[in-house]
């Protein structure tokens, strides 16, 4: 995984420092065959974005989530995350499991993000049994939007999700991404 060329003039900079909040660090890597941003703060690693989308989403996200936090650009800092992830992408089934997170949600969202956690490299399950797992078998819509709102990519492995025919269900990366994952971890793929 490869650091990102960003000739952004804020790039080693930090947004709205006077927020007077506590501090995301990000920066762009390659990762396969896209560019990502990811973020962290000092407690792990808090979003990974979609696949070739500007600086922009990340930031939204960030104004979000934690307001009183300001941005600031520390490829170092991210390496050992880009690091994970350019291993994950080149096969290595492990490289995520141990990845130190920082995850920002409500309680529903941590505890279905928790489950696409716990779902095993290489399988495939459904929002009903994520539901079912969860202990909330009727709550499968809000699963689903838990499962829209995962800021972790990869991380929180939401691209195991798919719909209960069998097909490819939306993912905030897109349908290409999530195939490619799929295919890469060599889990059954439907059709998107």
């Amino acid at each position: 995984m490869n650091k990102a060329n960003d000739s952004s003039p804020i790039a080693g900079r930090s947004f709205e420092a006077d927020r007077g909040g506590q501090t995301v660090y990000w920066s762009p890597v390659k990762a396969g065959p896209w560019t990502l941003h990811l973020a962290a703060t000092a407690h792990g690693l808090c979003y990974v974005g979609s696949a070739d989308q500007p600086m922009d989403e990340m930031k939204a996200w960030v104004d979000r989530r934690l307001p009183r936090h300001s941005l600031f650009r520390d490829d170092d800092r991210l390496a050992p995350y880009a690091e994970s992830i350019g291993d994950y992408l080149e096969g290595n089934q492990e490289a995520l499991d141990l990845l130190q997170m920082d995850l920002h949600g409500t309680p529903f969202q941590r505890q279905v993000w928790q489950a696409l956690r716990e779902l095993p490299y290489g399988c495939v399950s459904t929002y009903s049994d994520i539901a079912e797992r969860i202990g909330k078998p009727s709550a499968v819509r809000a699963v689903g939007t838990a499962i829209g709102a995962n800021p972790v990519l990869m991380g929180v492995p939401c691209h195991r999700v798919i719909g209960k025919s069998g097909a490819l269900t939306g993912f905030r990366g897109g349908l290409a991404m999530k195939r490619m994952l799929l295919e890469l971890e060599g889990a059954p793929v439907g059709n998107a």
